[in-house]
């Protein structure tokens, strides 16, 4: 069904550089008699090129797993609510994009913490191309701003982690030992009625070799959030096993030339001035606010074809 779907999603592309092409050609012809023509030419150009710029990044997008689902894990650093609101506000951001981005986001597991925000949260993000895009996000997100928790305003710096690794088909083999699992089960926290919070069907499952915890809790059967959360493991695991072969494969290459910025990826500064910047590629945004309300594609752009170039000079 995901390779019906990848289908689908490329005819539907391909239908519409067809009429894109064929409407711009008419236009063209109609503005060659007719200069009033030139401004509907010119409209066209701007509602197509939005479109076209996505399609020839995502032709880059050329890994094993770029068009697969994603999954996106988000933990606040030490800070305690400072970090843990942070961490909240990151989710609610990654909502948005995929919103803006037409993508179903699914919570598959959220804990709260205690006085503001989240300790965890985990979702799966389905839709063409979720995890080439998201992969971008991969890192440690810096924010600045006068804490709402602080009764005498000062200024915190939050940090807070994102994690996105792919939603791997059911084909592909990834050898889990029953012996390496301990499974926990418990009361569902959260919105949800009596049912859930009262009866034991949310599932922690803990891969004891690596020290891997995964928690799920948005269904009612116990059944189902187990099978879910073994899911995730998997990919999880899978994940882990592909990051060792490229640190194996850099071993090989030798270091980098370029010095990077260790794991921070983004800084959001809201005090005392407001701007977003990305320390990979100097992307910045003023308006730090809408990049806070999901409006994350140009950091994401400027990181994919950052990483096509880097590919290309190599």
């Amino acid at each position: 069904m995901q390779n019906v779907r990848s289908l689908e999603a490329k005819l539907g592309s391909d239908r519409f550089l067809a009429e894109a092409l064929e409407e711009l050609e008419v236009l063209e012809e109609l503005a060659e008699e007719d200069p009033a023509v030139e401004e509907e030419l010119a409209k066209a150009i701007a509602r197509i090129e939005p479109r076209l710029s996505r399609l020839a990044l995502e032709l880059t997008m050329t890994g094993e797993y770029d068009a697969n689902n994603a999954y996106l894990e988000i933990h606040p650093g030490a800070g305690g609510t400072e970090s843990a609101d942070w961490a909240n506000m990151l989710l609610r951001m990654y909502l948005r994009w995929c919103e803006r981005r037409g993508f179903e986001a699914q919570i598959l597991d959220v804990q709260d913490a205690e006085e503001a925000g989240i300790k965890s949260a985990t979702v799966l993000v389905k839709g063409e191309y979720a995890y080439g895009y998201l992969k971008a996000e991969n890192g440690i997100h810096r924010l600045v701003r006068i804490s709402p928790f602080d009764a005498q305003g000062r200024r915190h710096t939050s940090f807070a982690s994102v994690h996105v690794y792919p939603e791997v088909d059911e084909e592909v083999e990834v050898t889990i030992d029953e012996k390496d699992l301990r499974i926990d089960r418990f009361c569902a926290s959260g919105p949800g009625g009596q049912g859930v919070n009262t009866t034991y069907s949310a599932v922690r499952v803990t891969h004891l070799p690596t020290g891997i915890v995964v928690s799920c809790q948005n269904e009612r059967s116990q059944i189902k959030n187990l099978a879910t959360a073994m899911k995730i493991l998997k990919a999880r695991l899978f994940e882990l096993e592909r990051q060792k072969k490229e640190q194996e494969l850099e071993k090989i290459k030798g270091p980098k030339k370029d010095i990077a910025w260790g794991n921070q990826i983004r800084s959001y500064v809201l005090q005392p001035y407001r701007l977003v910047k990305d320390l990979r590629t100097g992307f910045e945004v003023g308006d730090a606010d809408s990049v806070l309300d999901g409006d994350l594609d140009g950091f994401i752009e400027a990181y994919l074809k950052q990483q096509v170039l880097e590919t290309q000079k190599a």
